[in-house]
C-alpha cells in the first residue's frame, strides 16, 4: 500500500543543529561536527505535526537525534506511538563499506551497529545504510560492500530492524551497480531509489530498474530558484514507478528557499492523486 511520508531533511532548517559524523584521518576515529540551524520544532515534536499535515510515515536522518540514550530514545518511540504515525527509516549518512583502510572499516562497522541499536530503540522499521564511496565499476567493492551489508543486516534482524540501501554516493550511483549489489547481499537487504541521484540521459530507465526493489522511493524534483517543482517531470517519474509496479512509501524531499513546509506542501499536491491510484 501505498502512503505519504516526509524526510527530515526536507526540515533541516527547522529542526536546529545537524551533528555531522566525519572520519578524522589524525585520530583515525569517527567524530561529530556540529552545524548550526534553527530550532522551529524538536525532533520529539515533529510525529504530531507531520500526522496533522496529512503523512502517515517519517524517515529521520541521524544527523537530527540530540541524543542516542535510551530515555530519550524510548520518548522518541512514544512520541511516534502517540501521534499514530510510523517511523520507517533512520537514515545513516554516514559509513564506507568500501574503504581500503582495515581501521577505518572495523570503526565504521562499530558505528553502524550503534545506529542499528538507535534504530531498535527508537522504534524504526529500517536503517538506510551507505553501500560505499568506491566506484560503481569496483566489483571488488561491489562485493565486499554487499557482504558487510548482508553481516550488518543479520545483527539488525536480531534488534528487531531492517537493514536497506540507497542510491546514494558512487558505488550505487548507477542501476546496474546498485542490482549487482543487491542480488550479492541476498534478500534481507532493501533499497530506496531517490529520484535526484540517477543523472542524465539513461535517468528514467534506471528509476524503473530499481523503484520495483524499493521499500521507498525518494519523491525530490527538480526545482527552479524560488522553489516551485517541475511538475511535467515529476510526473513522468511517478507515472513510471507505477507502471513497473511500485507500491511503497513516497517520501517528500525538499531543499529550497522559503518555507520548507510550504516547499513540502507543492510536491505533495503533485504526489497525492498517485497515492490514491495506488490503493
Amino acid at each position: 500500500m501505498s502512503y505519504l511520508s516526509i524526510s527530515t531533511w526536507s526540515l533541516h532548517r527547522n529542526l536546529g543543529p545537524l551533528r555531522w559524523t566525519a572520519w578524522d584521518e589524525k585520530t583515525s576515529t569517527p567524530i561529530t561536527n556540529e552545524q548550526e540551524q534553527p530550532q522551529v520544532i524538536t525532533l520529539l515534536e515533529l510525529p504530531g505535526e507531520a500526522a496533522a499535515r496529512g503523512y502517515q510515515a517519517i524517515e529521520v536522518c541521524h544527523f537530527h537525534f540530540p541524543s542516542t540514550e535510551p530515555a530519550y530514545l524510548e520518548q522518541l518511540r512514544n512520541a511516534f506511538n502517540a501521534a499514530g504515525i510510523k517511523f520507517d527509516t533512520l537514515l545513516l549518512d554516514y559509513g564506507d563499506l568500501t574503504t581500503t583502510d582495515a581501521t577505518r572499516k572495523s570503526a565504521d562497522l562499530s558505528l553502524i551497529r550503534h545506529w542499528i541499536d538507535t534504530a531498535s530503540l527508537s522504534g524504526a522499521k529500517q536503517i538506510r545504510i551507505v553501500a560505499g564511496e568506491a566506484q560503481p565499476t569496483d566489483e571488488e567493492a561491489l562485493q565486499a560492500s554487499a557482504d558487510s551489508l548482508a553481516e550488518l543486516a543479520q545483527y539488525a534482524v536480531s534488534k528487531g530492524v531492517r537493514v536497506i540501501t540507497e542510491n546514494f554516493k558512487a558505488l550505487t550511483s548507477t542501476s546496474d551497480s546498485s542490482l549487482k549489489l543487491l542480488a550479492q547481499a541476498g534478500e534481507h537487504v532493501g533499497f530506496i531509489t531517490d529520484f535526484g541521484n540517477y543523472h542524465g540521459e539513461g535517468k528514467l530507465a534506471e528509476i524503473s530498474a530499481t523503484a520495483p526493489l524499493s521499500v521507498s522511493v525518494h519523491v525530490k524534483p527538480t526545482y527552479d530558484p524560488d522553489g516551485f517543482p517541475d511538475t511535467d517531470e515529476l510526473i513522468t517519474y511517478l507515472n513510471q514507478v507505477q507502471e513497473v509496479g511500485y507500491n511503497g512509501a513516497y517520501v517528500l524531499i525538499y531543499d529550497g528557499p522559503g518555507d520548507m513546509w510550504e516547499g513540502l506542501n507543492r510536491v505533495k499536491t503533485i504526489v497525492e492523486p498517485f497515492i490514491l491510484t495506488a490503493r
